[in-house]
């Protein structure tokens, strides 16, 4: 059973910075894509981010384009989450995804794509 662990969290000031970090406990990114989703109390699960197996396609949600960052590490098996200029409304719960090579065309956006989770990780920013 492959399993994701998140970490990173925190609380930190508006206009801070954190970098989340999601470690497999196997190898899989060769055959799956990764993404990061958000859930805030009483909201559905956002998209956030996602990257595909090779690093070399990536898709943001627009309301983090330009201050979050995905990368891939196939070597360490863990996908980060680089987030900059951080906003009160970034508060969520952060949660790590993988999704099958199969039905990662177009890079999927809805949580119900998505095979594996992570428990998550707590993110809130002060203002």
């Amino acid at each position: 059973q492959v399993q994701l662990v998140e970490s990173g969290g925190g609380l930190v000031q508006a206009a801070g910075s954190l970098r989340l970090s999601c470690a497999a406990s196997m190898r899989l990114f060769s055959s799956y894509g990764l993404g990061w989703f958000r859930q805030a109390p009483g909201k559905e699960r956002e998209f956030v981010a996602t990257i595909s197996w090779s690093g070399s396609t990536i898709y943001y949600a627009d309301s983090v384009k330009g201050r979050f960052t995905i990368s891939i590490d196939n070597a360490e098996n863990a996908v980060y989450l680089r987030m900059n200029s951080l906003k009160s409304e970034d508060t969520a719960v952060y949660l790590c995804a993988a999704v099958h090579y199969s039905k990662w065309g177009g890079g999927p956006r809805t949580p119900e794509t998505y095979d594996i989770w992570g428990q998550g990780t707590q993110v809130t920013v002060s203002s």
